[in-house]
């Protein structure tokens, strides 16, 4: 049993995050500031996701999503006002960034460089795992050879130039959002740091002697679920597994360079709108699963807030989940024990088949030719999981407390008055657009046509790609017009939606709801036509799959052509489709002008009869809103029932019939 003794000193704790940024760099500055002030130690920086996605505030695509669910970042200059008065030296920064991590990282070098830090004294993390964004998050751009070979070169630089940043996060996080069992999540991570670590090898960048010390600076980022002990069980088994893989596949000998390092936000997938003061518990409880066991405890923890099902958290509902950490490590004594589950034989037994599991998933993997072929399959694979979580759930055989029992509740007080959440400004785009125009007009154009030539040539040469995009940060060049300049050499890529391939669904209650669409279809004469949506850049797919797998199961014919979708293109595919119906899912915020701009094209098209029914976290308000705009249904996150959603679609497509008639 361990024991603590008076000689043996506390273990360090983690460092504590929050991932923040909203709005403009300005005001995230101010919120990092403020919570670096409270005793938050390391940074976690959200961007938009026109940042994200690699295009400029004024961009078509970026209407509504500008500083909605991060932080714009359109060139260096708004880069040195996120970090101003914060010594990037003295920091400890992640960046969730992953298709556009080589120009975040050259953003935050040249800025770092400009504040006088010694960049070989940088510490922090560039996401940067864009598999994760094929299967589950959907903010990738390139196709995935050539991402790999991003990642590879910021592998190679990082090494050489910034060695205590970690290239790399795998993220498992988004696939446990997506759906993954255990063992998936345990085994598609790992099967993306191979393609990773295969990729650096095979481009000869860096010696056999030094591989090791890059393999040592690949870190991981992961996901913790209510089944705290499975959680607890299944980072125990990461620990194992990837100290094997570097072990026989890299033959990594020094036992630091194969220590599996990672970060962690709790699971966000299940918090719920309903009764969203419960959302505390679920928080405190999966933080446990990566704190409880030294031997898997996380190196960094970001808590989300209470009400992230409800919107954007305020300064206090951030502060709250920062104090929640602050108590586990400083007010228990956790951190004066060895580990608590060595010799636990329900934990071993438990580690041990999410083990075994997770090998034959990766063996299968490795069949395909490894994680890049088998992107079509791991994605059907988490769309079939996520099916079947959704089922458990809308069956009863899973319980939510607050959604499907225990449903009553008193009226809450935290979310009297504002609603319980933060919004953002509508200004606030209009605001960035034209602090971009005036940085484009203030810059010298010659500098940045020669940056953005030498960044090509890199590009099309083969030439690590750090270097001249580094070059193009302090030269003025934009997020969108690097985005541009790399989309010319290496095209644009649209992943596989895995709605085709996933199974059939298991869920009670079909056969009511297959009569119901058989009448609508003799009623209206040829089969009810779906056509769903995701308008704007955000990448969430996950309802709108389940929402095209359940009406495709029902007997619905349905359109889903996947994310990013301007308005203009779901509307012309209604046009084309003949469609009876419309479904728009948006999980970013933007809502309010997507929706209505789609509504308008709609009317324009001569499809004004045709119903629109919209989906997402949207607030109340927001919600009366858009009804009273013409929207005829708003699902948010407590409509479980999938079933009953595709009931409320067959009354509406009916109802329309008729009213045509």
């Amino acid at each position: 049993m361990s024991t603590p003794t008076s000689a043996a000193p506390k273990d360090r704790p983690w460092l504590f995050r929050t991932y923040a940024g909203h709005s403009t760099a300005a005001a995230s500055n101010a919120l990092y500031r403020s919570n670096l002030s409270r005793g938050q130690t390391g940074l976690s920086v959200a961007f938009d996701l026109p940042t994200q996605t690699g295009y400029d505030s004024d961009h078509a695509l970026a209407r509504g999503e500008v500083g909605k669910v991060g932080v714009p970042v359109s060139h260096i200059g708004d880069m040195r006002a996120l970090f101003d008065q914060i010594p990037l030296e003295q920091m400890n920064t992640s960046m969730t960034i992953n298709a556009t991590a080589a120009w975040l990282l050259a953003l935050y070098i040249a800025t770092a460089e400009e504040q006088g830090a010694d960049t070989s004294k940088l510490q922090g993390t560039v996401q940067n795992d864009i598999i994760k964004e094929y299967l589950s998050r959907g903010t990738y751009v390139f196709p995935p050879r050539p991402s790999l070979r991003l990642i590879a070169d910021i592998a190679e630089y990082t090494y050489r130039e910034v060695p205590k940043w970690n290239p790399m996060n795998v993220c498992s996080y988004h696939l446990q959002e997506a759906g993954a069992t255990p063992e998936q999540e345990l085994a598609y991570a790992l099967a993306t740091g191979i393609a990773v670590l295969d990729t650096v090898k095979e481009q000869g960048a860096v010696s056999d002697e030094d591989f090791p010390k890059v393999v040592g600076r690949i870190s991981f980022f992961v996901n913790a679920g209510i089944r705290f002990v499975t959680e607890i069980c299944k980072m125990r088994a990461f620990v194992d597994l990837w100290d094997e893989i570097c072990r026989e596949r890299y033959g990594v000998e020094d036992e630091k360079f194969r220590r599996f390092r990672y970060g962690v936000q709790v699971n966000s997938l299940g918090l719920t709108e309903p009764q969203p003061e419960n959302n505390v518990y679920r928080i405190l409880i999966e933080m446990l699963a990566v704190t409880l066991s030294k031997k898997a405890r996380a190196r960094a923890v970001q808590l989300p807030a209470w009400n992230e099902a409800l919107g954007l958290p305020r300064p206090w509902d951030q502060q709250w989940s920062l104090r929640m950490q602050q108590i586990m490590a400083y007010e228990t004594d956790l951190l004066e024990y060895g580990d608590l589950f060595d010799g636990n034989p329900a934990v071993e037994g438990k580690v041990e088949a999410l083990k075994e599991g997770a090998r034959a998933e990766l063996a299968r993997i490795d069949d395909m030719g490894g994680a890049v072929a088998a992107i079509d399959y791991m994605k059907s694979k988490l769309v079939e999981s996520n099916t079947a979580r959704l089922s458990a759930i809308e069956r009863g055989e899973t319980i939510v407390v607050g959604v499907n029992k225990w449903q009553e509740t008193e009226p809450s007080p935290l979310t009297a008055g504002d609603g319980g959440i933060m919004v953002v400004d509508p200004a606030v785009e209009q605001a960035q657009i034209d602090s971009l125009k005036e940085w484009r007009a203030s810059r010298d154009q010659a500098a940045v046509d020669a940056a953005l030539a030498a960044l090509k040539d890199a590009a099309r040469g083969g030439d690590n790609i750090m270097p001249p995009s580094i070059a193009c940060a302090k030269a003025g060049v934009t997020t969108g017009e690097w985005g541009a300049a790399m989309r010319e050499v290496f095209g644009e890529y649209r992943a596989p939606t895995g709605v085709g391939k996933a199974a059939a669904t298991d869920a009670s209650g079909l056969e009511e709801v297959r009569a119901e669409v058989e009448a609508a279809t003799s009623q209206i004469g040829r089969r009810i036509k779906f056509v769903v949506g995701k308008p704007g850049l955000d990448g969430h797919s996950n309802g709108a799959e389940q929402i095209a797998v359940r009406a495709r199961d029902c007997g619905m014919e349905v359109v889903y052509e996947g994310i990013r979708l301007t308005p203009a293109q779901i509307v012309n595919a209604a046009l084309e489709e003949s469609a009876h119906v419309v479904g728009l899912s948006i999980l970013s915020g933007s809502h309010l002008p997507l929706v209505k701009e789609v509504i308008d094209r709609m009317k324009e098209a001569g499809l004004g009869d045709v119903p629109v029914v919209a989906g997402g976290i949207i607030p109340e308000k927001d919600a009366e809103e858009l009804r009273a705009y013409g929207v005829a249904r708003v699902y948010t996150p407590k409509d479980f029932e999938l079933n009953r959603i595709m009931s409320d679609i067959v009354t509406l497509v009916s109802e329309a019939d008729r009213a045509a008639a």
